[in-house]
């Protein structure tokens, strides 16, 4: 008499048993070893071939006590089946603070989408960040995508074994004289000048708990300009419905603006929104032109 199926096996007889789906193949297995280089592991009660990736060349710490990539410090992918010749993936790099972008660049350059970027320790030492990577195709595909991303960590790390303390290029200067009829122009919105800085919000609306919310509530694309024409710096916060975020992202990271932080601000909103903040340096106009080419991306 046979037993009751495990959960391993009923969760692999339903995906089976599913039209046009099937198991992620030994090929396809050995295809993420490959490329990735890494040996992955496959739980086929939900059909999810894993590969990770321990931060071990950078020691972390947080609050004085060293971290081990056991407690959270392992980047990883997850890939299961999608369709009949296509793997889904979805996966969270650990990445210190001078690899976040170019990591993102080439995730993105790559066809993967990037759903989030954010903390999760206080009193890190270096600071860490986890970026959440997702995307469709096959398995060949994916895993280059994947393996690139972590290639540019290890490119990184080569040049330069410690964490960077700052983003690349000269730091904008203490005083302020931004010319703001520029960024109005290049813009195509008024915004507000304040001891040679500028700041300009650009509002949205949405709907929460049967109450419209906008500009003056958060629900708003932001930017803040300070330095000088020649030498700037901005900083700001992009509100995105979700099918806009990652033509946003490229649009940003083509024009050297650098991403700081992906997640959400709000719940219960109609639409849902979601919200990225970023860092960019250089001439003031340049600064606009790129974050012009992102709000063009939104249809704006």
């Amino acid at each position: 008499m046979t037993g009751t199926p495990t959960f391993s096996a009923l969760g692999l007889a339903l995906l089976l048993a599913t039209p046009g789906l099937s198991a992620i193949s030994e090929a396809q297995r050995n295809t993420i070893d490959r490329v990735t280089g890494v040996q992955g592991a496959y739980t086929a009660g939900e059909d999810v071939y894993r590969v990770t990736f321990p931060r071990t060349d950078v020691k972390v710490s947080v609050e004085g006590r060293s971290m081990h990539p056991f407690l959270g410090l392992t980047s990883w992918a997850a890939f299961t089946s999608h369709s009949q010749n296509e793997l889904m993936v979805m996966g969270d790099l650990v990445l210190f603070e001078d690899e976040v972008n170019p990591v993102m660049s080439a995730a993105l350059d790559n066809g993967l989408e990037v759903t989030a970027l954010h903390n999760h320790f206080f009193f890190d030492s270096p600071r860490v960040m986890f970026m959440h990577i997702g995307g469709s195709g096959a398995a060949e595909q994916l895993a280059t995508a994947v393996a690139q991303a972590m290639d540019q960590v290890k490119e990184i790390r080569k040049m330069n074994s410690e964490p960077a303390a700052k983003f690349p290029g000269p730091a904008a200067p203490e005083t302020n004289s931004i010319t703001a009829s520029t960024i109005d122009r290049i813009l195509g919105v008024e915004g507000q000048a304040d001891a040679g800085m500028y700041k300009v919000a650009i509002g949205r609306e949405a709907t929460m708990h049967g109450k419209t919310v906008g500009n003056q509530m958060g629900v708003n694309t932001w930017a803040a300009f300070a330095g000088t024409d020649a030498a700037a710096f901005v900083d700001g916060d992009f509100a995105m419905v979700e099918s806009e975020l990652q033509p946003v992202l490229k649009a940003l990271r083509k024009a050297g603006i650098n991403i700081v932080a992906i997640h959400n601000h709000m719940t219960h909103e109609e639409p849902q929104y979601v919200f990225l903040h970023y860092w960019g340096k250089g001439p003031a106009a340049t600064l606009a032109n790129g974050l012009k080419s992102a709000l063009d991306a939104q249809g704006r």
